[in-house]
């Protein structure tokens, strides 16, 4: 149970603190604050709990990785259970503190959900939310399946994903809010309900394809170090 648990944790984690930032901070901070937010949260997470589930909190990487052939489906499960929970977890707490706000109102100011279309931040099409959610995790997978194989960055592993989430929010929170990981989109639509629930299946579709797509590259080993 200790790789489930930490998953739950890591997953808790960045939902409280990544959307904490957009729904608490983000009128102070903006969208760079709030980039930051989302990879420091990982960062800190991949050092604390790296050692024990190898600090997957996303259903795209988990799924990536079974694809690239590290890990068999069966492990898979417990991982994505887990980090469901912990997104939906996390998002309860930080509903309920939200909420002591006395002009907070969840249908006004939300989770920190993502969406698409008229009304939500850019006003990207469900196309281009689509396309940014397909590619940005395909890049992301790829990147972290890179920097802990063989030949990876090893203690800078944890740095390196990080930061490459904070580029890929900085580049696509006003496209989609960037999800890249269905388990922290499931959380606030589930409390937030109307148009969140209703575009959620772009955000579990969209990222597993591409987390797929990477792990099944890397498995092919075009991308192998030269020496291995």
């Amino acid at each position: 149970m200790k790789r489930p648990i930490a998953e739950f944790i890591g997953t808790f984690t960045l939902v409280l603190f990544g959307c904490g930032a957009a729904v608490i901070a983000g009128a102070d901070i903006g969208l760079t604050g709030i980039s930051f937010a989302f990879g420091l949260a990982l960062i800190a997470m991949a050092y604390g709990i790296g050692h024990v589930s190898g600090c997957h909190i996303n259903p795209a990487v988990t799924l990536g990785v079974v694809a690239s052939g590290r890990m068999k489906l069966n492990e898979a499960t417990p991982y994505i259970l887990a980090q469901v929970a912990g997104g939906l977890v996390g998002a309860l707490v930080l509903l309920i503190i939200a909420s002591g706000k006395a002009d907070y109102s969840v249908a006004e100011n939300g989770l920190g959900q993502n969406g698409w279309g008229a009304g939500y931040l850019g006003e990207y099409n469900m196309g281009s939310a689509f396309i940014f959610e397909l590619v940005a995790t395909f890049l992301f997978v790829l990147m972290i399946l890179g920097v802990t194989g063989p030949g990876g960055a090893g203690a800078l592993a944890g740095l390196s994903i990080g930061l490459t989430l904070v580029v890929i929010h900085l580049v696509g929170i006003n496209v989609t809010g960037v999800s890249v990981n269905p388990a922290r989109s499931f959380g606030p639509a589930v409390f937030v309900g109307g148009a969140a629930l209703g575009q959620l299946w772009l955000f579990i579709l969209a990222p597993i394809f591409g987390g797929v797509l990477a792990g099944m590259l890397v498995r092919t080993g075009l991308l192998d170090p030269e020496d291995a």
